[in-house]
């Protein structure tokens, strides 16, 4: 069953930590079977507090998106985002 993983960006505190993020998290994909479906469009807040941005990325299942997401590559990107930017992340099984 399919998962998604959803990143909700709040507030960037570093632009040179969340350049550092971008790069360390595009060669943290490598093999890992991910398929972006929404990434930092355009937002429109129809409740709740407002966002920077959104990303959405698509999983074959739960067990892929926890490898990719615990895996030291993207861990070690994971560590410039916080430092960055204050996020919330969501895994979330599909239908």
């Amino acid at each position: 069953m399919s998962a998604y993983v959803i990143f909700v960006r709040k507030t960037t505190h570093d632009k040179q930590e969340m350049q550092t993020y971008a790069k360390l998290a595009g060669e943290a994909r490598g093999d890992h079977p991910i398929t972006p479906l929404a990434f930092y469009g355009d937002i429109t807040t129809l409740e709740g507090d407002d966002a920077e941005g959104a990303v959405i990325l698509s999983f074959p299942d739960i067990e892929a998106a926890k490898a990719w997401y615990y895996s030291d590559a993207y861990q070690e990107a994971k560590k410039h985002r916080n430092l960055g930017a204050d996020y919330q992340v969501l895994l979330i099984q599909g239908v």
